[in-house]
């Protein structure tokens, strides 16, 4: 049997698996392009949210060395540190995703120039 304890203590989870869902369900689902980018969006925000969840740590701080000139007298322990590779590559991939964004939302401007229209079944009857 599921322990309800389990699934509440996990609902960061719960909310990345349900965007990503409706990213999802927007991306194929939806006939309209601009819905479809939005979902594409939805989808992506759900990925680095649970990337970003995924790298933090309960008490940990950041990687900088407070006595790093001179002699090294102690011994640095890692797990009083957060990892900030994670954070740096969901950066990039915030980066990536407005550019992705912005390349969408120009060709779908050009494709309603063209064909007056953003659902996809009227677009592909005017390619045929």
């Amino acid at each position: 049997m599921l322990d309800f304890d389990f699934i509440v203590s996990k609902y960061n989870y719960w909310i990345y698996i349900v965007l990503m869902m409706i990213g999802f369900y927007a991306m194929i689902g939806k006939r309209n392009l601009i819905k479809k980018i939005v979902g594409m969006n939805i989808f992506q925000t759900a990925i680095i949210l649970f990337f970003v969840s995924v790298a933090c740590k309960k008490g940990a701080t950041l990687p900088i060395l407070t006595n790093g000139h001179g002699p090294v007298k102690h011994a640095i322990d890692v797990s009083h540190y957060i990892n900030p590779l994670p954070h740096v590559l969901m950066l990039t991939a915030i980066v990536v995703m407005v550019a992705t964004l912005g390349v969408a939302l120009a060709i779908v401007i050009m494709i309603y120039r063209k064909y007056n229209t953003l659902e996809e079944d009227e677009i592909l009857k005017a390619i045929k």
